[in-house]
């Protein structure tokens, strides 16, 4: 087996650091939300030399909205994964940025989510719970049906030799994740991404043969066949290169986290069922997206100041960041800032929106923030819908993780 055909979604966990450091480190990250109490509450922009963290939820809205003064750091390595070509994610509040933003929003379209997606989702998630016969991966089954339904939609399905979710999952680890620049992924990262631009490139050439299909790519190209600027052929490949990389390998993250908490609290696993079996999709989101709360995509988001700036000026807790500072706006944090998030221990699925960060703050929001509402819930709902649904026994009926990533989580239930 080589690089390019390697078959295992996520990397073989590093072996543990038994130093002081690291165990200080694995302390802090199995204690996160009480470290974040304290620290909201007695140091909430802690700066230890060139990097600040920014814990309270108006602190941390002030760093993500200010897309010119502390930008995103996200250009160097997307530059490894476009082959160069600029994509929006990196862009600042630009006309290059509106005219990307705009060509991508007429081609992946609102309506597409209650005319394609929400069937398909539900469908494929089904399909895959009834084929398991009563014991599934809830990790495994959300990846497959985000892979297999969002690659449907964009019109980019997989090489018949290799694994995309592969190629994506090691390339958004290297893109969001590796903040030691690990050597070992930045080798498997120069094989992926060239294969996956190449890939990208062919399925483009595909369409001019035949009719053109009515999925992301085949709008792209009709767009490109009107003229539209910014639809190149790899203005096209690299923002499909970026929806694969930074859209799919995000709900089995998130999703098998939503449904360990709510095995964790058995009367609201009860309410979620009960919601998704008398199809009350709005109900059953709202329970989802509370359970995430509690163990979000992500503890927060790196930022780079541009300039020097004063976050929470006029305050007690005013503090100054140098020009290239790093800074972690903690989303994981201000979802349980008491301030602005009532009872924030409390689980709570009346919440407002606003009191959410699942999906980023400001310029960056992701872009998929829709999709990603209408569709996570619904990738649990048939599963939700079982009977007698609990942990699998053992291990791996309990959530583990490898990194960032979920690695497993062993349901049971009664098959109809």
């Amino acid at each position: 087996m080589t690089i390019a055909t390697n078959f295992d979604v996520l990397r073989p966990a590093a072996p543990p650091d038994n130093s002081l450091k690291g165990k200080l480190l694995q302390w802090g990250m199995n204690h996160m939300d009480g470290l974040f109490r304290v620290v909201r509450n007695v140091w909430p922009i802690p700066a230890f030399g060139d990097f600040a963290l920014v814990t309270r939820a108006s602190d941390v809205k002030e760093v993500l909205s200010l897309s010119e003064v502390i930008v995103n750091p996200y250009n160097e390595k997307l530059d490894v994964i476009m082959g160069g070509h600029p994509f929006f994610l990196g862009m600042s509040d630009t006309e290059e940025y509106t005219r990307d933003t705009t060509n991508m929003r007429m081609v992946v379209r609102r309506q597409d989510i209650e005319e394609v997606l929400t069937a398909a989702t539900q469908s494929e998630a089904e399909r895959l719970v009834v084929a398991s016969g009563g014991c599934i991966d809830v990790v495994d089954m959300v990846r497959s049906v985000a892979f297999n339904v969002l690659c449907d939609y964009f019109g980019t399905p997989g090489p018949e030799n290799a694994d995309l979710r592969v190629w994506a999952t090691r390339l958004f680890e290297f893109q969001f994740a590796d903040q030691g620049n690990d050597p070992a992924l930045r080798k498997e990262v120069d094989v992926f991404a060239p294969l996956l631009r190449q890939h990208i490139d062919d399925l483009l050439v595909e369409p001019r043969s035949q009719p053109v299909r009515d999925d992301v790519l085949g709008r792209c190209l009709l767009l490109q066949q009107a003229g539209a600027p910014g639809m190149d052929d790899a203005s096209i490949r690299t923002n499909l290169v970026g929806f694969i990389v930074g859209g799919l390998p995000q709900p089995p993250m998130v999703a098998p986290q939503a449904i360990e908490q709510l095995l964790r609290r058995p009367e609201w696993l009860a309410q979620a069922q009960q919601a998704a079996r008398a199809n009350d999709d709005k109900r059953l989101a709202a329970l989802v997206f509370e359970a995430m709360r509690f163990d979000p995509l992500t503890p927060g988001l790196f930022r780079t100041a541009a300039e020097d700036y004063k976050i929470a000026a006029g305050t007690l807790r005013a503090h100054s960041v140098r020009k290239g500072t790093r800074v972690l706006a903690a989303t994981r944090s201000a979802m349980h800032d008491g301030r602005q998030v009532p009872k924030p221990e409390a689980f709570d699925p009346s919440r407002r929106p606003y009191e959410y960060m699942h999906f980023g703050y400001g310029l960056h929001t992701c872009f998929g923030i829709h999709i990603n509402m209408a569709l996570l819930p619904l990738m649990l709902k048939p599963l939700l819908q079982r009977q007698e649904m609990k942990r699998a026994i053992g291990s791996d009926g309990h959530l583990s993780k490898m990194g960032i990533f979920a690695d497993r989580l062993e349901v049971t239930f009664k098959p109809y």
